[in-house]
């Protein structure tokens, strides 16, 4: 039993708590490349106050509705990729380290985007030098002649570099196009399991592909369920469907797949950039459909296409007509031993950095409830999120993701900054938000004030914790 004394000095904790929260972390990237995932610690924070007016636009944060957990971001780490990122290690082993510092880092603080979501093609695909699966022979359906080894050395080579500086966190999942496996253990699980799986869910006829019904491919799921099952692999995951190609499921779509479909997740698994698309109109598209956007309707994931290309869409599979004019990596290597990253890398570090675990070791962030309201409230768009923490008695860390696009006016070019007012367990904290994209947080203890009970604080501390996913 909890005494009254002690029930208001728990309260009375509670409310100096939630007076002190501060934002002291924020990262952005503008419209205009003045800043480019950059790092802007305010020299005095902002705090959280006794509420007053709201702002031109006024976004609710509710930590009481908690939602999916955000696995991460990422890329493929398709063979073309591999091969330029094995070469760039060749040419210029230094920027070959901090590249992949600088997309995969988990540190905290780092200046780097956390990324960790990769997806490895099983076979060739569009971006292959030429075609070839593990399993040439026609009907060996024992596998007898199955050779991981067909693919080309330096994609598990690079895979491993990749885990080198990412070792705790980054997702290690092999596909082929429209089947995912989460594989743990790769060569073991390759060795002795016969992946009896199609080479993909597309007709298109210039790179390795097929068409395949929907019950044929539930059909094939659940056989390999059950044969992974029998083989001490039934905590590996076999998520099918592939959004791409068959059109039954779009982003807006997502949240009614959720409500009929409630125990299944969803991974928004591919998108990519083509040649000579405007740069802050695709961060635009991609934050309001793939990395705020998907995520609001129910995803766990945010991932594009290749992960690296040079800066004329190559290399990619002689006869291949994937993006029309060309396709774009997240990060573009050129031949001198250079590289640059592109928008869709600043997209998905904004997102990154709201979700990675803020300690070693520590959960991912969890969607959480958020609104928004105002006279320019259509001018933002917001995802909200909750990270737990390893030590239970520290405190939460709650972040929102930003993405201010009122840049026109009357058909004219006039970007805006957004006065914006941000409401918290009835605090209110103010920040004018440029037009770009905005990732910044702040610390509080679990329970929301908003709870009848103190005395869920201090007995109920584990509630967090049932919710995100083991």
């Amino acid at each position: 039993m909890i005494t009254v004394s002690t029930w208001y000095t728990t309260l009375n904790n509670l409310s100096e708590a939630s007076a002190s929260q501060q934002i002291w972390d924020i990262w952005q990237t503008t419209w205009d490349r003045s800043g480019l995932f950059t790092s802007l610690a305010p020299s005095t924070p902002i705090n959280f106050v006794s509420p007053g007016a709201i702002g031109s636009a006024d976004i609710v944060v509710d930590d009481s509705s908690v939602f999916q957990t955000v696995y991460g971001f990422g890329g493929s780490l398709t063979d073309s990729a591999a091969e330029l990122l094995n070469n760039l290690k060749t040419t210029n082993s230094n920027n070959y380290w901090a590249l992949l510092d600088y997309l995969f880092s988990p540190t905290d603080g780092a200046n780097a985007a956390g990324l960790n979501y990769i997806r490895v093609p099983l076979g060739a695909s569009d971006f292959s030098a030429s075609v070839y699966n593990y399993d040439e022979t026609s009907g060996d359906t024992s596998f007898n002649n199955f050779n991981i080894n067909a693919a080309p050395s330096y994609v598990f080579s690079v895979l491993q570099d990749i885990k080198s500086v990412n070792s705790s966190r980054v997702d290690e999942d092999f596909w082929v196009h429209g089947w995912r496996v989460v594989i743990v253990q790769r060569s073991h699980l390759l060795r002795h399991i016969p992946l009896q799986i199609p080479t993909g869910l597309s007709d298109d006829t210039t790179y390795p592909s097929c068409t395949m019904s929907v019950a044929v491919e539930a059909q094939i799921g659940m056989a390999l369920r059950s044969m992974m099952n029998n083989n001490g692999f039934g905590a590996v995951k076999i998520i099918g469907f592939d959004h791409n190609c068959i059109s039954l499921l779009r982003v807006s779509e997502q949240a009614a797949f959720q409500t009929a479909f409630p125990n299944k997740e969803i991974y928004f698994t591919e998108c990519t950039g083509s040649l000579g698309s405007d740069w802050w109109s695709d961060i635009k598209w991609y934050m309001d459909n793939i990395f705020i956007g998907a995520l609001s309707y129910g995803a766990s994931t945010g991932l594009m296409w290749n992960l690296a290309l040079d800066g004329n869409g190559n290399p990619f599979l002689p006869g291949s007509d994937s993006c029309g004019g060309g396709c774009r990596g997240i990060v573009q290597i050129n031949s001198d031993g250079t590289y640059s990253v592109n928008q869709e890398f600043y997209s998905m570090a904004q997102a990154s950095k709201a979700i990675i675990p803020k300690d070693v070791g520590g959960p991912f962030g969890q969607r959480i409830g958020v609104t928004i309201g105002g006279e320019l409230s259509w001018a933002l768009i917001v995802g909200a999120y909750v990270t737990g923490r390893v030590n239970p008695t520290d405190w939460l860390r709650y972040s929102i993701v930003v993405l201010n696009w009122d840049d026109t006016n009357n058909g004219s070019w006039d970007p805006v900054a957004v006065p914006t007012t941000i409401e918290f367990r009835g605090m209110q904290a103010s920040y004018t938000f440029p037009v770009g994209v905005t990732t910044l947080w702040w610390f509080a203890p679990e329970t929301s004030l908003n709870s009848t009970n103190a005395e869920s604080y201090a007995f109920e501390h584990d509630n967090f914790y049932t919710l995100r996913a083991s």
